[in-house]
């Protein structure tokens, strides 16, 4: 099974994974348009401070580029947003134990300190928690389409008796009194 296969565009959790891919975009891009006009060398390992974190010309384009991506998530939404959220909050993890074993030596090409670490980190978490809402928890309510996708039998069984209580208030209700002849 696909985690992207079942969820229906027009689901009500496609904000979440909007709104997660907008806020965690636009963090992104400020942070690269604000690292650019510091005019900083591209590969420069020392870096510069921007907003209580260090970037280089490099990290700057990637974190636009990085936004950029999450812009075009939010825009397309539903079972895009959501995987795109996954993918990248990984990356996110994953750069981030790279570059805390870089921090100090001379293959840090993306200038990053230890509060570089620990924001890719948060950012890594959040995105994943956006993309994941919704998808996996002990607790998915019955009407949430990964529920119904992983127990289709007793879903089965929910939908008949949902339909057999229609049904059954449908009826008209039965008559009280004598009977008429």
């Amino acid at each position: 099974m696909r985690l992207d296969d079942h969820l229906p565009v027009d689901h009500r959790l496609n904000q979440v994974y909007r709104y997660g891919a907008g806020a965690m975009g636009l963090i992104l891009v400020v942070f690269g348009i604000l690292g650019l006009l510091n005019d900083v060398s591209f590969m420069s390992e020392a870096g510069e401070r921007i907003a209580g974190l260090n970037s280089n010309g490099a990290l700057s384009t990637i974190s636009i580029v990085i936004g950029a991506l999450l812009f075009v998530g939010m825009v397309i939404g539903g079972n895009f947003a959501s995987t795109l959220n996954i993918c990248v909050g990984c990356a996110f993890l994953i750069s981030g134990f790279v570059n805390l074993a870089l921090l100090d030596t001379d293959s840090n090409l993306l200038a990053f300190k230890m509060s570089n670490v620990l924001f890719s980190f948060g950012v890594g978490l959040l995105l994943l928690f956006f993309g994941l809402y919704g998808r996996v928890t002990g607790g998915l309510p019955h009407d949430n389409p990964y529920w119904i996708r992983r127990h289709p039998e007793e879903a089965a069984r929910e939908q008949q008796a949902r339909e057999r209580a229609a049904a059954a208030a449908r009826r008209p209700p039965p008559r009280r009194g004598l009977p008429q002849h």
